[in-house]
């Protein structure tokens, strides 16, 4: 896939971008991958429905290296090379991926948040891709607000199912501003299976929760580019990464992270 010079000056200016048909022909090898992934969850499932609320909402993170058609994605799609052009970097190494299921009926909308102030990382060159794996109305899509990136501080993070502050009192972080008062322009997209939307770690989005009669899954590939380095939270991050043995302003571990893109010399 070709990437303009205008969809990186977009990426730039909005910290988001809408790919269509970008991934069409890996859709059934993600889908294969999802059903391993749910047979087999890995040691951070989450299930975000609490006791007496409708439906499920999954998710799991960090099972690219066990289960092959998420590696085969991660290394052998386009999606690196487009992160790496998008994020003006020259290299783009993995962070993780994350599958996101939602049955019909789940009420539990995902919150309106930053994905960067969970992570154990820090860096301007960033990308992230939510690919539906299934049709998504704009009832149910990915809901982004353009232009967030560039908000002088990170919002506080918080915990999904409770909604209890991720560490405790710290106040480093910003309250989240009621993005839904007119004033920001938030991205809605209706999505084919195969469609992406692709955006930095610090731009703020959510999403409805899924009140149709089809599950709604999504697939998240994470890059990083070649300012990113690794940031000591103030507690355990998500995803936590145990024993990763770094300091903070280091580049991150290339044995855990691989370099999966490199821009051609001039």
């Amino acid at each position: 896939m070709e990437i303009t010079a205008e969809q990186v000056g977009t990426y730039q200016r909005d910290g988001v971008l809408v790919l269509r048909g970008a991934f069409t022909d890996w859709v059934e090898r993600l889908r294969d991958g999802f059903e391993q992934n749910l047979a087999q969850p890995g040691p951070f499932a989450i299930e975000n429905v609490c006791d007496g609320e409708r439906g499920r909402f999954f998710e799991d993170y960090c099972n690219w290296q066990r289960i092959e058609p998420f590696e085969a994605f991660i290394r052998h799609s386009p999606a690196a090379a487009i992160a790496g052009q998008i994020m003006q970097s020259r290299t783009a190494q993995v962070f993780h991926e994350h599958i996101l299921v939602k049955e019909p009926g789940t009420a539990k909308a995902t919150p309106w948040h930053q994905d960067l102030p969970y992570y154990c990382v820090d860096g301007l060159q960033t990308a992230s891709y939510w690919i539906p794996l299934d049709p998504v109305t704009q009832a149910n899509t990915l809901r982004v607000v353009a232009g967030s990136h560039r908000w002088p501080r990170l919002v506080r993070p918080k915990r999904w199912a409770s909604n209890e502050n991720f560490y405790g009192g710290d106040d480093a972080f910003m309250e989240m501003p009621d993005v839904e008062d007119g004033s920001h322009t938030i991205l809605q997209p209706e999505l084919e299976p195969g469609d992406a939307v692709v955006f930095d770690f610090r731009t703020v989005h959510g999403a409805a929760g899924n009140t149709g009669t089809s599950r709604r899954r999504a697939f998240s590939a994470r890059f990083l580019g070649d300012d990113v380095r690794f940031m000591e939270r103030p507690g355990r991050t998500s995803p936590p990464f145990p024993g990763i043995g770094q300091q903070t302003g280091e580049r991150m571990r290339d044995d855990w992270f691989p370099v999966v893109w490199r821009a051609k010399q001039e």
